[in-house]
């Protein structure tokens, strides 16, 4: 028997707010079931049992907001029998008295201690912490409100909503997103020596590929720049092992065997977070792209899962179809890498002796210098470089 406990779903996580629980005791759950979901500064996320088992206890209550490694159930291992009640001790007969002593009355058997009471079942709407404050500032009845969450939680545009006499608010930054992000960057540039190799990259063969591809197919069968990016930022990660994995403080460097990519998406209501692709160097190229899609659309749904926020080994962050030329970026921790590309541009280039206009984008790789250095790096870049040119192999 064990106690699950509340994970931490990223390096700037002190604290999530239990928003569902999708099991009850008596479930039975495997390894990598969806048991819970719990609202951070990012957005609401699924929770991942790491055992199988069988839910024995509910220890946490709808709307608790708990720091990370709190408890929040009792799930007892497979093949384990539940601990027994223990039971109450047979009250000791009253020793015989002597025969010249008068009479004694036996004492009375003590009745079992009484068992403490369940804590009293509570009405407190299920809110996050930044819908209370806000609720409390604005003189809102949190307890009126009808939420728009996870399992019908009150999120903090519900109250925005809801206050008197003001309009409805337009979707603006998220303010405890950004100052997650805040810590976790400044966190990151504090105590990660980055350091950076920058390429420019012809990706017209890319273009010009994904244009035969795409002819006339819909929309959602289509594959985008973006998806070729990642592939290749995949495959070099597999074939250079040092940009794939994790710098943990008391161990060093732990590489992985799977290559878990981080997609870079913005929220429309402000905010960045980079959900992984898991175990991207399995996938095909159509594969990626579907896998794209569907992190997307579940980062804006509010609907990620704990592993895919926490298991990263390397990050893809690409500015699209237009925008900058170039993006140096940040190291998401405990990652050792990060792939910034900018958008591609139109310039003059050398092909065969002559120049001609090339559609480029500029690559910046962002790597941890207690894991890796510059020749190892340039590595990485020259085999997504070499990819690139063959997008048919992706």
């Amino acid at each position: 028997m064990g106690v699950f406990a509340m994970p931490s779903l990223g390096a700037d996580m002190e604290a999530g707010t239990l928003v569902e629980w999708l099991v009850k005791p008596g479930d039975k759950v495997h390894r990598g079931d969806v048991v819970a979901v719990v609202e951070t500064q990012k957005g609401a996320i699924e929770i991942e049992i790491f055992e199988d088992g069988t839910v024995q206890e509910i220890l946490a209550e709808l709307g608790s907001e708990l720091p990370v490694g709190a408890p929040l159930a009792v799930v007892l291992a497979e093949g384990n029998a539940p601990p027994a009640a223990a039971e109450a001790p047979e009250p000791a007969l009253p020793s015989q008295p002597p025969t010249d002593a008068p009479d004694a009355a036996p004492s009375p058997a003590r009745p079992p201690a009484p068992r403490p009471a369940p804590p009293p079942a509570t009405d407190r709407p299920r809110a996050s912490p930044a819908a209370r404050q806000r609720a409390d500032a604005l003189g809102v009845d949190i307890s009126t409100l009808r939420g728009s969450g996870p399992g019908g939680a009150i999120l903090l545009a519900d109250v925005e909503h809801a206050a008197p006499g003001r309009p409805a608010a337009k979707p603006s930054p998220i303010e405890e997103m950004r100052k997650a992000i805040a810590a976790a960057m400044t966190r990151a540039k504090r105590t990660i020596p980055h350091f950076y190799l920058s390429e420019t990259i012809d990706v017209d063969p890319a273009i010009a590929f994904l244009e035969d591809r795409n002819a006339g197919l819909p929309p959602d069968q289509r594959i985008l720049l973006g998806a070729l990016f990642v592939r290749a930022a995949t495959l070099a990660a597999a074939k250079v092992k040092v940009m794939n994995g994790h710098y943990i403080e008391d161990r060093g460097f732990v590489p992985s065997e799977a290559v878990n990519t981080g997609v870079a998406i913005a929220l429309r209501s402000g905010g960045l977070v980079a959900p992984a692709l898991m175990d991207a160097g399995s996938m095909t190229l159509a594969e990626t792209m579907a896998g794209m899609r569907d992190l997307v659309t579940r980062t804006r749904a509010g609907r990620l899962r704990g592993s895919e926020m926490t298991e990263g080994t390397i990050t893809v962050s690409s500015l699209g179809e237009t925008g900058a030329e170039a993006m140096t970026g940040v190291i998401f921790p405990p990652q050792v890498a990060l792939v910034g590309i900018g958008a591609p541009h139109l310039r003059p280039w050398v092909v065969e002796d002559a120049v001609v206009p090339r559609h480029v984008v500029t690559l910046t790789l962002s790597a941890d210098h207690r894991v890796s250095d510059g020749r190892q790096a340039a590595r990485f870049i020259a085999v997504f470089e070499d990819l690139m040119k063959r997008p048919e192999d992706l």
